[in-house]
């Protein structure tokens, strides 16, 4: 149970990095998409590169949790509620799937930014659909105790 307690608080401690490499993610593609002519600046680069390595983390720490430590996932499916239960399908459905697709996005966009000199709408497309994805998936009533 140790272990669970460990890997919940680093989950939980680096949703709040990730909140702030998406914020700062989000501000950049904005400004390079609206100000730089579509020119890709270094910052940028490192601020993609580091949102899509913590979305990784993220994703390896959520699944170690749901799959090795939750008892409130094998609980849900041993009672036959996981998806009647609406706290229990966003937390062990929609949450990680949502983090899965939001991440392989933000790989695709990394891949992209890193290869290209000039941001292309496809590319700000995809940013803005994983950005959206994380918002959506983001339990922030668990975090922010809203």
């Amino acid at each position: 149970m140790e272990f669970y307690k460990i890997f919940l608080n680093a989950h939980k401690g680096f949703a709040y990095l990730e909140l702030a490499l998406v914020a700062a993610f989000l501000i950049l593609l904005l400004v390079t998409m609206f100000g730089y002519s579509g020119k890709i600046s270094k910052p940028f680069r490192k601020v993609t590169l580091f949102t899509m390595v913590f979305f990784h983390i993220q994703f390896l720490v959520g699944i170690s949790l749901l799959f090795i430590f939750s008892p409130g996932f094998k609980a849900a499916l041993n009672a036959g509620s996981l998806m009647k239960d609406p706290y229990a399908r966003f937390q062990y459905v929609e949450h990680p799937f949502s983090m899965l697709i939001a991440a392989v996005i933000m790989t695709i966009v990394n891949k992209k930014v890193k290869s290209n000199d000039k941001l292309t709408i496809p590319v700000v497309s995809l940013g803005l659909v994983a950005v959206a994805l994380f918002v959506f998936a983001f339990p922030w009533a668990r975090v922010f105790g809203i």
